[in-house]
């Protein structure tokens, strides 16, 4: 089982995360922040993860440390139930739409993370997340993920945009990481 607990507490926030990527899709997510539980369900759901987030902090203050921290902490645990990619398909990509946004989104599930993302987002989204908190979030979740993510979306409503952004990397990894023989997927032997 490619399941990981976690549990990462500062003076701005406190999070439980339990990330199974060989799920189905089941998802009980609570950040204080409805919109960002809605996305981050369809990411998961979408993915066929099963994805537990409870999570307190000083979203008073605004969003954006909690953001950032599910960032961290879901990166960290995709990474560690990825372990060494022994049979994985390293590789992912799906384009979504949704309404009039299409997301395209590719993945490097191959231990080197690298961010690139194209897309303008002008009005902050439900919740007051910020603009820039939808690339904070990726940019944090692909770093500590230690993977390759190539983001792009365009559309006019912000919302679908964001959503169709999450459904796309959660589908794009879903494909990287599902076994398909045992092997290392590197021609090095090691991600």
């Amino acid at each position: 089982m490619r399941n990981i607990d976690i549990f990462r507490e500062t003076r701005e926030t406190n999070i439980s995360l339990s990330l199974n990527l060989d799920g189905t899709g089941k998802t009980d997510i609570n950040t204080d922040i409805p919109f960002f539980d809605h996305i981050l369900t369809s990411w998961a759901y979408h993915g066929r993860f099963d994805l537990v987030i409870k999570a307190t902090g000083d979203t008073q203050m605004g969003p954006h440390h909690m953001i950032e921290d599910i960032g961290v902490v879901l990166g960290s645990a995709f990474s560690q139930a990825v372990g060494d990619g022994s049979g994985i398909a390293r590789f992912g990509h799906a384009v979504i739409p949704m309404d009039e946004a299409k997301a395209d989104v590719c993945v490097d599930v191959g231990g080197r993370a690298y961010f690139l993302f194209d897309a303008t987002f002008v009005h902050a989204l439900e919740g007051r997340i910020e603009p820039s908190l939808i690339r904070h979030f990726f940019e944090s979740f692909s770093v500590n993920a230690r993977i390759t993510l190539h983001m792009s979306v365009h559309g006019e409503n912000e919302h679908h945009k964001a959503e169709a952004l999450f459904k796309a990397c959660g589908i794009s990894l879903s494909r990287a990481v599902q076994i398909i023989d045992q092997r290392i997927p590197s021609t090095k032997g090691v991600l």
